[in-house]
């Protein structure tokens, strides 16, 4: 999940569109619009969340499990490319039902304990539904990519309806958002010389950062322990 994405030059993205993907695209279907301003709700509704439970914790430990959130709403390029390489026709029904991700959060804690500690009080909320799993810390992507994931249906309150939205949810460490950052640019970045060599470091990167973290999370565990 990209947070921050330049967009691609509207002319470029309609070239090749049916007539039906570029009314989608253009903002003219009102269902569209309508699915878009859903999901910014949903977002806002886990923010709140997320930042109730952070308030809570920092109140009995004193200290706070994560460090920043941020969030998106998929643009409708990545929409369209999605639904496109997964063989889904483009309409706003099939965009709600076929994409876990259109909605994301993104938290930022110190420490992999507080990951699966947020991750857990969360799911643990009755009025949500933890839809799917993906632990990519303890079993890492194959480039050393590391994140837990967690897909949740998550009400929110219209004037006529409650209505159940998709988010995604991803928790990672500092240093593994730094690590994803990189890589994210070196995916987009055009004309790199020995990408293998680049892939191959990284993935040393990756490894070397996983130890970090659990270095980092001993010796915190180290001092509570001294002041108990």
């Amino acid at each position: 999940m990209q947070l921050q994405k330049k967009d691609k030059p509207i002319t470029n993205i309609l070239e090749d569109m049916t007539p039906e993907e570029q009314e989608i695209m253009m903002g003219r279907v009102q269902p569209f619009l309508t699915l878009m301003m859903q999901y910014r709700c949903a977002i806002r509704e886990m923010e709140t969340k997320l930042h109730v439970l952070n308030d809570e914790f920092s109140m009995r430990h004193e200290r706070n499990p994560f460090e920043s959130i941020e969030s998106r709403i998929k643009q409708p390029d990545s929409i369209l490319e999605k639904m496109r390489r997964k063989g889904y026709r483009l309409t706003v029904n099939n965009i709600e039902e076929k994409l876990n991700d259109v909605a994301g959060v993104r938290v930022i804690c110190s420490f992999v304990e507080d990951i699966y500690y947020l991750a857990n009080m969360l799911a643990a909320q009755d009025d949500l539904h933890v839809l799917e799993v993906k632990d990519y810390i303890k079993n890492p992507k194959d480039n050393g990519y590391r994140s837990l994931h967690l897909i949740i249906e998550i009400p929110i309150f219209l004037s006529s309806e409650k209505k159940n939205m998709k988010v995604e949810v991803q928790f990672r460490t500092i240093a593994m958002d730094f690590w994803a950052s990189l890589d994210h640019k070196l995916k987009y970045k055009k004309n790199v010389k020995n990408p293998e060599l680049i892939v191959a470091e990284l993935k040393k990167c990756a490894d070397t950062i996983s130890g970090v973290d659990l270095r980092m999370q001993e010796i915190r565990n180290m001092m509570e322990e001294g002041e108990m």
